[in-house]
């Protein structure tokens, strides 16, 4: 008997098996929360939301608005009941309505406007890697540095941050690496000791030879996490309080460009910024990885 009836059913299963898939799309969630912060130009609004049951904690956060009529109607103060789109690689605001006064709601919270500019000088920060070893910014100048900011128990964007660098760092021009370092910083240093950020790293495929996860006192980090204007490493109920940013820092020490949202962290349009900046800087020295192995 021939098997040629077979294989074909097989194909057509196979084809509308890949077109369910393509028609689910992201799955969507309901949300209640208050509005911190918008920027309409970043396409970008920062919320102190409820528990999403099924997604994550209540916390505040950055999230993208790739409706500009929807941007328009959000305002900082606000309390709305909202709906997020997540596709595994991103969280999008897909949908919001007001939803009463947010009257005796704490003001603390991350603003977009207090994010570290481009072509200003970076932050310094001194801090503790994954290896217990010191790790400074004055350490990595001659490098490009791509800088991000994370917490080993976040519960949605910073695994999806750190995997996006992941596949960054793997498809970099092998001859460019040692002018590139990548460096995580905690935004929970009070859980976040130098075995948990190993574990962290470990378990995400990150290459540790050139890239540093920091930790330190907690006022100390704090304090650069402020600098940077990303948030900060506790609110007063305990929670941590952050944005999704990226800095791209020179051989100079001074930010060459910001990637703010997950939306903005395409691997291929970073690397090509990473690998450029990496292409005009001399040979720099063994960075702290190297040095520390040496000895």
């Amino acid at each position: 008997m021939s098997t040629r009836p077979y294989l074909a059913l097989a194909g057509v299963l196979f084809l509308l098996s890949g077109l369910a898939a393509c028609q689910r799309g992201p799955k969507l969630y309901d949300a209640h929360g208050v509005v911190r912060d918008v920027n309409r130009e970043l396409g970008q609004v920062v919320i102190a939301h409820d528990d999403i049951p099924g997604l994550m904690p209540a916390m505040t956060m950055s999230f993208a608005v790739p409706d500009s009529k929807l941007l328009e109607t959000l305002s900082p103060g606000q309390t709305i009941d909202f709906r997020l789109a997540f596709d595994g690689g991103s969280y999008r605001v897909v949908a919001a309505s007001p939803a009463g006064s947010a009257a005796g709601v704490s003001p603390d919270g991350p603003k977009l406007s207090d994010v570290a500019a481009e072509r200003d000088p970076a932050p310094p920060f001194r801090l503790t890697d994954q290896n217990g070893d010191t790790v400074s910014l004055a350490d990595l100048r001659g490098r490009a540095v791509l800088l991000d900011f994370i917490y080993t128990n976040c519960p949605g964007p910073c695994p999806i941050l750190t995997g996006l660098h992941v596949a960054l760092q793997r498809r970099l021009d092998p001859a460019l690496r040692p002018h590139v370092h990548f460096v995580s910083i905690s935004l929970d240093p009070l859980r976040d000791t130098p075995f948990a950020l190993r574990e962290y790293a470990s378990k995400r495929g990150a290459d540790l030879s050139n890239w540093s996860f920091l930790t330190g006192d907690p006022s100390q980090v704090d304090a650069i996490i402020r600098a940077y204007g990303v948030g900060s490493s506790r609110q007063a109920d305990g929670g941590i309080a952050h944005l999704v940013v990226t800095f791209l820092i020179d051989g100079d020490g001074r930010i060459a460009h910001r990637y703010i949202g997950l939306e903005e962290v395409d691997p291929e349009a970073v690397r090509a910024d990473l690998e450029a900046l990496a292409r005009s800087l001399p040979a720099p020295a063994p960075g702290p990885a190297a040095a520390a192995k040496a000895e």
